[in-house]
C-alpha cells in the first residue's frame, strides 16, 4: 500500500489534534495539499507487487526493483541493466519519481558536518545534516518540513509546519546518504552510514504512521530495507504521550529521546508548548512504558539556557525526577542552546554546565554534554530552518 503526505495519520497524531487546546499555537495540518508522487519507498511488499503488476511486468521484477533501490542503493533506472531497456523509463516514472533535489551542501568540522538542503518535487524544502566521527557516520534527518510544536528556542518550530513527509522522502535521505558515504562523495573518503536520528524538521511522532514505516524500511534487511540496526536509530519526540506509548507497542528497538529541556510544568509550558496539553509527570509515564516494554535505556535531551532552566535547584529536581520515573534506565543529553537569529537567549556557561552535571550525576542518573557540531552552518540541533 502507498501513503502520502497529506492523507490523515493514525490514531496517535489524530488523538494529539483532537485533544489539543485550542489556544495552544501548534499547527498539524498540512499548508500544501500538492499530492507526493507514489514511490518505490512508499510501497510494502504486497504494494509493490501490484504496481509492478500494474505495469505489465513478471512479478519477480519487485525484488529486483526493491534490491536495486534498497541493496544497491540506486534510484537511477537507467542504471538498472538486468532491466529491459524498453519499461526502463517506464518504471522509473511510475516507481522512482525524483522526490529530493539537493540545492546545496554546506560542510564545517573540518569537512566532518556536512548539511544538505533538499527541495521536494513540490518546492517544500527540508534539511538533513551528515556527521561523521571516528568509529561512525551518522545521518539527522527530518521527518516534517518544518514543524508545529513552537517551541520558541527553535528556528524550525518557529517556522511553523509546511507539511509532512512521505515515508518515500524520509527513506530517500537516508539512501542518498548511505550512497555518498559509499562512494567517497563525503569528505573523509568511502565509508559506512551507521546511525541514523530523527531529530531534523519536525516532530516524528506527528507524522507517526509514515515515521513507524520509513523506521522499518530503514532497519529491514534487503530487499526489504536499507538494514541498518535498530539499535542504531534515534526517533525523538517533544512530548506527545500517548505515540510513545504506541511507538513502545510497535515490536521496535529504536532509542526513545525525549525532549524535555526542563522538570517543572511551569517553565515547560512556554518552551515546549505541548506540554499544555501532557505534562512532565505525564510524558515521564509514557517513558517509563516504553523502557518497560522494549528494554531500551531512554535519553532525555535537555537544551541548557542561560538563566532560564539551568539552575542548580532544577537539576536536581531534574535527576529526582528521572530516577523516581525511570531508575538507571535513563541518560540525560545536556546540549548548550545553538543561537538562532533574533533569539534573545544564549547558552549557559561552561561552569554552570559542569555543576548541572554534577548534581544530575548525585540523584543517580547518568548525564553528559552532548558534542556540538554545525553551529557555524546552522546544521546543530535547533538550528534548521531550510533556507535557500
Amino acid at each position: 500500500m502507498s501513503d502520502s503526505a497529506t492523507t490523515a495519520d493514525d490514531s496517535a497524531a489524530s488523538d494529539t489534534q483532537k485533544q489539543t487546546r485550542p489556544s495552544l499555537p501548534l499547527v498539524f495540518a498540512d499548508r500544501r495539499r500538492g499530492m507526493p508522487p507514489r514511490h518505490l519507498a512508499d510501497l510494502d511488499k504486497d504494494g509493490l507487487q501490484a504496481a509492478v503488476k500494474e505495469l505489465g511486468l513478471p512479478a519477480f521484477r519487485a525484488n529486483q526493483l526493491a534490491r536495486h533501490y534498497y541493496g544497491r542503493l540506486e534510484s537511477d533506472t537507467t542504471k538498472m541493466t538486468d532491466l529491459p531497456a524498453a519499461v526502463r523509463e517506464k518504471v522509473g516514472a511510475d516507481l522512482f519519481p525524483p522526490l529530493l533535489t539537493p540545492i546545496k551542501h554546506l560542510a564545517c568540522d573540518d569537512g566532518d558536518t556536512r548539511k544538505t538542503l533538499w527541495k521536494a518535487n513540490d518546492g517544500t524544502l527540508l534539511e538533513s545534516v551528515l556527521m561523521r566521527y571516528p568509529d561512525r557516520a551518522t545521518l539527522c534527518i527530518s521527518s516534517q518540513a518544518g514543524c508545529g510544536m513552537a517551541c520558541p528556542f527553535c528556528a524550525t518550530g518557529q517556522g511553523g509546519l509546511d507539511r509532512n513527509l512521505t515515508t518515500a522522502e524520509i527513506v530517500d535521505q537516508v539512501r542518498s546518504a548511505a550512497a555518498d558515504l559509499r562512494d567517497g562523495l563525503v569528505h573523509g573518503g568511502e565509508g559506512r552510514l551507521s546511525n541514523v536520528v530523527f531529530m531534523g524538521m519536525g516532530e516524528p511522532l506527528a507524522n507517526y504512521k509514515r515515521v513507524v514505516s520509513a523506521v522499518r524500511k530503514i532497519t529491514s534487511p534487503a530487499p526489504d530495507g536499507l538494514g541498518l540496526s535498530q539499535r542504531s536509530v534515534t526517533v525523538s519526540t517533544v512530548g506527545l504521550a500517548p505515540a510513545i506509548r504506541k511507538l513502545a507497542d510497535e515490536g521496535l528497538s529504536v532509542t526513545l529521546a525525549v525532549s524535555l529541556h526542563t522538570p517543572d510544568d511551569e517553565l515547560r509550558d512556554t518552551l515546549v508548548p505541548v506540554n499544555n496539553r501532557w505534562s512532565v509527570a505525564e510524558v515521564l509515564s509514557a517513558a517509563r512504558y516504553y523502557a518497560d516494554r522494549t528494554g531500551r535505556r531512554v535519553s532525555i535531551e535537555y537544551a541548557m539556557i542561560k538563566e532560564v532552566n539551568d539552575q542548580p535547584w532544577r537539576a536536581d529536581m531534574l535527576g529526582k525526577k528521572l530516577h523516581k520515573a525511570l531508575g538507571s534506565r535513563v541518560h540525560v543529553n545536556l546540549i548548550p542552546l545553538n543561537p538562532t537569529p533574533g533569539s534573545e537567549w544564549d547558552a549557559s556557561p561552561k561552569d554552570v554546565e559542569r555543576e548541572f552535571v554534577r548534581r544530575v550525576i548525585a540523584q543517580g542518573v547518568s548525564c553528559t554534554v552532548r558534542d556540538t557540531r554545525g553551529q557555524e552552518i546552522a546544521a546543530a540541533c535547533g538550528q534548521l530552518a531550510a533556507e535557500n
